[in-house]
């Protein structure tokens, strides 16, 4: 992922600008500046050429995850084997790239699967930020309960509202400044308004009508909520609601980034965040020795254990012998593939990143209106999405008070 996101960067502004500013012309350069020679202005040729870079890049990462995928799917330990051959391949699919021409492939096609991808990468997110937020919350909580003294209890309970307090700063502040910034319009403002509703409506939810939740994992959403908010509306192809319009979005790059590696590193950290994204037990894990496996069970004991805050340890029948699972029983499911269209995703919200979701924009205007609406639209759609999936993580157990949800 760090390989494509450098090629990205390096053939957005690198490689695109070159070929136009050179006079050759062949069919690689031909290949590149398909359908964007005819834009008005040089500013827009060369962003239309630059997120061509970027589609070709992330693209040939799909393609790697996806046959990753296939490949984990037949043999588990794929994942793990064969990576200067893996390497070679990425390569080879990235110089295949740079001899397609851009439309229809690029331009369309791949650029309205990368959209679709990016999406459900939003919500995937979602639900890694919100098993981050409970974790980190009921971590703290355990060191406060555990801690030798009561005042270096306190002290964890403490930073815990510290941090809220930041949070839910950074959250209103948040909005405050898309009012100043992108207010002046009915779409904006009316997504704005709904964003800062809608995080205090959950919050107030979490706090006196239920029991699951905590107040940090309500902190947490309500700074992602505004993030999704402003990436929404830095898409408005309207002058008068955008006065962004035609900037390069560098805050929305360094922001979208951030939480991409944020949530990859949860994601490779926590065991509960692994079984949230996979569902079941890793076949890889059960292809560890004795001790390992032993090891890796011990300090999993120690970890907190589920993703809301009166969930229980479900580690106590320790009576019962740990054995390595046989790849060959039909218990075995071999779900390694699982986390490779995950990233498959990734490449796509990457792409969407890079590019603004699409859009062409420069001197203030949006080249395609349509195309920056579009994925307005399908931003604030996801927000949507977002906020109702933590309202369910919140009301589930009152809803079906039948099953277990620890």
């Amino acid at each position: 992922m760090l390989l494509t996101i450098g090629i990205a960067f390096a053939f957005q502004y690198g490689v695109g600008p070159y070929i136009l500013d050179i006079s050759i012309s062949n069919y690689v350069t031909d290949a590149w500046t398909d359908g964007c020679l005819g834009f008005s202005t040089p500013e827009l040729q060369e962003q239309c050429v630059g997120n061509q870079g970027v589609y070709r890049a992330t693209s040939s990462a799909l393609v790697f995850f996806l046959l990753a995928g296939i490949a984990a799917c037949c043999k588990p330990t794929a994942n793990r084997e064969a990576w200067p051959a893996k390497y070679i391949l990425f390569l080879f699919l990235v110089l295949a790239t740079c001899f397609i021409p851009n439309a229809p492939l690029f331009s369309e096609i791949y650029l309205n699967i990368a959209r679709i991808g990016g999406v459900f990468f939003v919500v995937i997110q979602q639900v890694i930020i919100l098993d981050l937020a409970y974790n980190w919350n009921e971590s703290w909580v355990e060191k406060s309960n555990s801690a030798e003294t009561e005042q270096d209890g306190k002290r964890w309970l403490a930073a815990i509202l510290v941090s809220c307090a930041m949070l839910f700063t950074v959250t209103l502040v948040g909005i405050g400044l898309l009012f100043w910034g992108f207010g002046g319009c009915a779409s904006n403002e009316a997504f704005i308004a709904i964003t800062l509703v809608l995080s205090i409506v959950l919050t107030l939810l979490q706090l006196f009508a239920s029991d699951e939740g905590s107040l940090l994992s309500s902190a947490v959403i309500c700074v992602y909520g505004t993030y999704l908010c402003y990436t929404a509306v830095a898409l408005n192809p309207n002058e008068a609601c955008n006065p962004h319009l035609g900037q390069e979005d560098v805050l929305g790059i360094v922001f979208g980034i951030s939480i991409t590696f944020m949530s990859l590193g949860w994601t490779g950290y926590s065991f509960t965040a692994e079984k949230t994204i996979n569902g079941e037990t890793n076949l890889e894990e059960n292809l560890v020795d004795d001790e390992e496996k032993a090891t890796t069970t011990a300090e999993g004991d120690r970890k907190v254990q589920g993703v809301v805050t009166n969930a229980q340890d479900d580690n106590d029948d320790n009576e019962q012998p740990s054995t390595a699972a046989d790849p060959t029983t039909p218990s075995s499911k071999p779900v390694s593939w699982k986390l490779n269209f995950v990233l498959g995703m990734i490449s796509c919200w990457i792409a969407m990143t890079l590019t603004g979701w699409g859009s062409i924009q420069g001197g203030g205007n949006a080249a395609n209106p349509d195309v920056s609406d579009v994925s307005m639209w399908m931003l604030i759609a996801s927000q949507w999405i977002v906020y109702l999936l933590y309202f369910w993580t919140l009301m589930a157990p009152k809803f079906l008070p039948g099953r277990d949800f620890s």
